[in-house]
C-alpha cells in the first residue's frame, strides 16, 4: 500500500496562489478583454439606437449582436467545459439573431433599432431567469 503525503503550505508567504490564478504579466488579460468587449457591444448598441452614420456602427452592432446573446447563454451553461460552452453560445446567439430578425420580417416590422432593442431584452431576460434558477438552487440546497 502506498501513502500519499500532503505538502502544507511553505511558512514563508512566498508565491503559492490559492486561488488558482496564474502568476505572471498574463494574469490581468481576461478582465481587460472582457471589459473591452463590454466597451465595444456597448457603443454598437448606443450607435444603432441613436442611428449614428459612423463607419464603426455596422461592426459594433454586430458584435453587439452576436456578444450579448452568446454572454447570455454561456451563463446558462456553466456545466459544459470551455470549449463547448462557448461553441453553443455562439450557435445559440446566431440562432436568436436569425429568430428575431425572421419574426421581425414576418410581421413586417423590420428595423435595426427594434432588433437590437429585442435582443437586448431576450438577453437580459435569459440572464436574469439563470440567476433566478441560481437562487432556487442555492435555497433548496441549503434547506
Amino acid at each position: 500500500m502506498q501513502t500519499l503525503g500532503i505538502n502544507s503550505p511553505s511558512s514563508d508567504g512566498g508565491a503559492e496562489d490559492t486561488e488558482g490564478a496564474r502568476p505572471g504579466p498574463g494574469r490581468d488579460l481576461p478582465p481587460l478583454l472582457a471589459g473591452a468587449a463590454t466597451a465595444i457591444g456597448a457603443v454598437g448598441a448606443l450607435l444603432a439606437l441613436t442611428d449614428s452614420a459612423s463607419a464603426l456602427r455596422a461592426p459594433c452592432t454586430l458584435f453587439f449582436l452576436l456578444a450579448a446573446p452568446a454572454v447570455a447563454i454561456a451563463a446558462a451553461l456553466r456545466g459544459l467545459d470551455p470549449f463547448g460552452r462557448a461553441l453553443s453560445a455562439l450557435a445559440g446567439s446566431v440562432v436568436v439573431d436569425m429568430l428575431v430578425a425572421q419574426g421581425m420580417l414576418a410581421v413586417h416590422r423590420w428595423s435595426v433599432r427594434g432588433g437590437v432593442v429585442t435582443v437586448t431584452s431576450l438577453s437580459l431576460a435569459l440572464v436574469l431567469l439563470t440567476l433566478i434558477r441560481g437562487r432556487i438552487s442555492r435555497k433548496r440546497a441549503q434547506g
